[in-house]
């Protein structure tokens, strides 16, 4: 339910849940399936109803969180009584509202491991260099320009994403996170600011076609996309001007990382550097049972930093 007042009203819930400490950290999706799989709790709490999301009743919930989330269009009605449509998490001290997990369509947007992985990243990087444009690409909820915006404070941050329902959740995080930004509906850096002293991104990353623009990340083995957008990156940055990216990297039999190859022939070419590092030997091992994944022995959670030439 896109308008003015709905929007009001997810800043509301975020006030509402900051005002009663709410405090949630989203892991992966099979471990909040697996925790969804138990008895629903009797009387859910906050944590229950929008960090799990739990079914709930009217009554769960105080009466003025209750109608911020209606008033957002972010109930729907179940077997069991209410769901929300969104949930809440605590990155870097800060609430970000993304979706539910249950019935997640196209356009979801979600905060989950890799978002507190990226905001570590960012935080370790970032440095003291001035900063006085920034951008976040695929920014999803908002996770890369809120954390870049409280870092560098009079900085103009942009964020862009192909998804809209994306964008209306990330302009309210970082709106409640005090962070000023320009938010813009765009498929990668193609019509992106030029002279950008920063680039923050968290491409999607999974080989395949599925539809879900949170997940496909193209190419062979979903590098596609990391490699497009440090490609775009090194045309939009200011001279010495850096990228922060963080993805998934696939590493094929034989120890061959697809991604830090396709970063070091970008980099050779113009001159640029490349700080490379590995963040988690491991992650997503459910994909490797599918095709696209034959030859490959793992994903590794990767950290990369590209310095374009003064």
């Amino acid at each position: 339910m896109p308008g003015q007042r709905a929007d009001a009203a997810l800043g509301a819930v975020l006030q509402h849940l900051d005002s009663a400490g709410y405090d949630f950290t989203t892991p992966n999706p099979a471990t909040v399936r697996r925790w969804l799989s138990r008895p629903p709790p009797a009387r859910p709490d906050l944590r229950d109803i929008l960090g799990w999301g739990f079914p709930f009743r009217r009554g769960d919930l105080p009466e003025a969180l209750f109608e911020a989330l209606r008033e957002a269009g972010a109930l729907v009605e179940s077997d069991r009584g209410q769901r929300a449509r969104i949930r809440a998490a605590r990155v870097d001290g800060r609430l970000f509202l993304h979706s539910a997990c249950a019935g997640a369509g196209p356009d979801a947007v979600f905060v989950g491991p890799d978002s507190y992985r990226f905001a570590a990243l960012i935080g370790r990087e970032i440095g003291a260099a001035p900063v006085r444009r920034a951008l976040d690409v695929g920014t999803g909820a908002g996770v890369g320009a809120v954390v870049t915006g409280a870092r560098v404070p009079g900085a103009r941050i942009f964020a862009s994403d192909v998804n809209a329902a994306a964008l209306r959740l990330a302009s309210a995080n970082a709106a409640h996170a005090g962070v000023s930004a320009t938010f813009r509906l765009s498929p990668g850096l193609d019509d992106a600011p030029s002279d950008l002293d920063l680039i923050v991104a968290n491409p999607p990353y999974v080989a395949g076609d599925s539809g879900r623009a949170y997940k496909d990340g193209g190419g062979e083995l979903g590098e596609g996309l990391a490699l497009d957008w440090a490609r775009t990156a090194l045309a939009r940055l200011a001279p010495g001007g850096r990228m922060i990216l963080y993805t998934g990297a696939p590493i094929r039999a034989g120890g061959r990382d697809v991604v830090r190859d396709g970063l070091e022939a970008l980099v050779s070419a113009v001159g640029a550097s490349l700080a490379y590092s590995e963040l988690d030997p491991d992650i997503f091992a459910s994909e490797l049972g599918r095709a696209p994944y034959a030859d490959v022995e793992r994903i590794a959670a990767i950290g990369a930093v590209i310095r374009k030439p003064e």
